[in-house]
């Protein structure tokens, strides 16, 4: 009779909620049914192997990255640009284009594309369930019940988080709500930013004492670790230091209807003691990470007799997309193999002269100016490397012996795709660009033995109908693990792997940001931002920040500077970390979205036959970008249902 009056309880509560934040559906949160078709809480948890399924559809609520339909960080933003107006079935409904309305301003109040509020708030009240009632499963130790308790807190920190990076100051859940609560109870406030960030980062700090430092077998890998929730605990307190969030005055006009400022106004001291604390969580958890021995990838693994530079290349990418490689902090397994394998099925370039029905479209392009973005092969951005300063990167250069395995010998491209960094090879196929994949053998291969990317019309990947790229002349090679192959006609094998949600190169890159803005680059933890800032570089085969700046640029010490080191920071992860699903969130908090957006999306002239001709920048779509897209709008129909849902600034 109590459980029962628990579960009506719940029922009662979650209705209050649908009223609050309009959620359609009323069964996902609970995913346990017993024999007789009534779903209870007193059979969810009644023994462990029936709560352990419970503790799953907490976990699966975890945002979806790597699947294009609902990672807002691929398609929504300016890293990766759809082919538009793509209608053939096997790619529209495959890989679903609505999010790159966003990346075109199609987002709209009534119709707000990459929603996930309802399942968000959904995924919170599964948590508190279980953290109510795991104390009632008979079968568990304590150990245990707090280590499930630890990961679900984490959980509802990570989708109060992920409500907060798209909406800003949202309604904090705490706990439950009473069973008598009044309309007026219900309809919440949004809290202020600094109340939402300081309550994430407290259940943070709650959860870690009770998890692993480490997986306990390879079964639990996905599972919330202490390393996972100390590098999410520095990422949470980077993006509560950074200037969308730390008092940004843009958005003081954001008030609700009681007079309270959402985001409210700081000092420059009160926003700096926001960065102190990012710094020191930031070497906390790194420190975490030693224990846990997380390192940077190294390529030791790869066994394969090759070359220097294809090792270098292979090494990057596989620091992304290698299964639980040694990088990887956090890998979200929740993202569904179907989304995954598809996408490589559909977007990669077909090799061997092979057709397929149902893949090869390549309708997901990279614009030109992220190209542009990577360094030169000294590790500067190309406007800063002195032997660039008489170069016209869209000039043509025909391939040599010297860049065989980056360029097919004999093939003419642009001067923009020789003498470039590593990470350039690794993340991006282009016109005669070689591919590294899609072979029976990799020992001991001879530039000759790779496949290459022919764009141009008369090549192997040239734009063949409407329905097909290249959308830019460039694309997200880093994105499909070398693995992926095409062995025949409709014959497509894919790779899953579980999409990082964090891997330690990030980590490192914020702790370098953090120091910079905390001290600046000569303060007295300048020898971490170095070391940890050069390991990166060192691992793409780039020389260290004082080497590349002060030998090779047009700017020697540029880098002694606060402002010219949070140049470099930031470069270097959109470098380090393109194509993660990073940029789309980086460019945003740092209030410099704007300016990116202004560049435009442009490709090369796609439907040209000669090189000379090909290599003409070509203007895509003019992308706009004001004060109201940094955040969602909330869905009009929830603000008429709880008019305290102040509605963000422009929608």
């Amino acid at each position: 009779m109590i459980m029962r009056k628990i579960f009506n309880k719940t029922i009662l509560i979650f209705a209050s909620l649908t009223a609050l934040f309009e959620v359609n559906s009323c069964n996902s949160y609970l995913n346990v049914v017993p024999d007789d078709g009534l779903p209870s809480i007193e059979t969810a948890f009644s023994l462990r192997s029936v709560a352990i399924r419970y503790l799953g559809t907490c976990y699966s609520y975890m945002t979806n990255e790597g699947a294009p339909g609902s990672d807002a960080a691929m398609l929504s933003g300016d890293e990766l640009w759809d082919l538009y107006g793509r209608i053939v079935s096997n790619t529209s409904g495959r890989v679903p284009f609505t999010m790159s309305y966003i990346a075109r301003g199609y987002n709209s109040a009534s119709s707000v594309f990459g929603c996930d509020w309802p399942s968000m708030y959904e995924g919170i009240r599964c948590c508190d369930i279980l953290i109510e009632h795991i104390s009632s499963v008979p079968d568990m130790s304590d150990e245990e019940k707090a280590q499930w308790t630890a990961e679900v807190t984490f959980l509802k920190a990570y989708y109060h988080f992920n409500l907060v990076r798209k909406w800003g100051p949202v309604p904090l859940i705490k706990e439950s709500l009473p069973i008598d609560s009044d309309v007026n109870t219900v309809r919440l406030h949004r809290n202020t930013i600094d109340e939402c960030f300081d309550y994430i980062i407290e259940l943070l700090d709650k959860a870690m004492p009770d998890l692993p430092l480490v997986p306990a077998s390879v079964d639990d890998y996905g599972r919330i670790t202490k390393a996972i929730c100390a590098s999410f605990k520095a990422k949470v307190e980077v993006y509560a230091a950074s200037p969308l969030f730390n008092g940004n005055a843009e958005e003081a006009a954001l008030v609700d209807n009681q007079g309270t400022q959402l985001f409210p106004s700081k000092t420059d001291e009160q926003k700096l003691e926001r960065w102190k604390a990012a710094m020191t969580a930031c070497k906390e958890a790194i420190t975490i990470c030693d224990q846990a021995n997380i390192k940077l990838y190294d390529g030791s693994d790869i066994t394969y007799r090759m070359s220097d530079s294809l090792k270098t290349t292979l090494t990057i990418r596989e620091a992304f997309n290698e299964r639980w490689n040694s990088e990887i902090i956090w890998g979200n397994t929740q993202t569904p193999s179907s989304s995954m394998i598809i996408f490589q099925r559909l977007c990669l370039p077909i090799m061997n002269g092979y057709t397929d029905m149902l893949g090869g479209y390549r309708f997901i392009g990279v614009p030109l100016k992220i190209a542009e973005q990577f360094y030169t092969a000294h590790g500067l951005p190309i406007k800063n490397d002195s032997d660039w300063s008489n170069i016209n990167p869209l000039d043509i250069r025909t391939g040599d012996d010297q860049n065989s395995y980056y360029i097919r010998k004999g093939y003419t491209t642009a001067k923009l795709n020789f003498n470039r960094e590593p990470r350039f090879y690794a993340s991006l196929g282009f016109d005669g660009g070689t591919w590294f994949g899609e072979l029976t053998n990799y020992n001991d291969l001879k530039p000759d033995d790779l496949h290459y990317i022919s764009c141009r019309i008369g090549g192997e990947q040239a734009k063949s109908t409407s329905e097909t790229g290249p959308v830019t002349g460039y694309f997200p090679k880093k994105m499909f693990p070398y693995q992926c192959t095409w062995s025949g006609n409709n014959s497509f094998v894919g790779r899953w792997f579980a999409w990082p949600m964090m891997r330690l190169s990030d980590l490192y890159l914020l702790y370098a940001e953090a120091i910079n803005e905390a001290e600046g680059p000569e303060g007295p933890n300048s020898s971490d931002l170095f070391k940890y800032l050069n390991a990166v570089r060192k691992r793409a085969g780039i020389p260290d920040v004082q080497t590349a700046w002060d030998t090779y640029s047009n700017s020697p010490g540029y880098y002694k500077t606060k402002v010219g080191m949070r140049d470099i920071i930031h470069r270097e992860r959109l470098n380090e970390l393109a194509f993660e699903s990073q940029r789309f969130w980086d460019i945003r908090r740092w209030k410099e979205a704007p300016s990116e957006y202004q560049k435009g999306i442009y490709g090369f002239t796609i439907t040209a036959a000669s090189a000379e001709d090909y290599y003409v920048k070509k203007f895509i779509y003019e992308q706009k970008f004001g004060l109201k897209d940094y955040f969602w709008p909330i869905p009009t129909s929830y603000i008429e249902v709880n008019p305290n849902l102040v509605q963000n600034i422009g929608w």
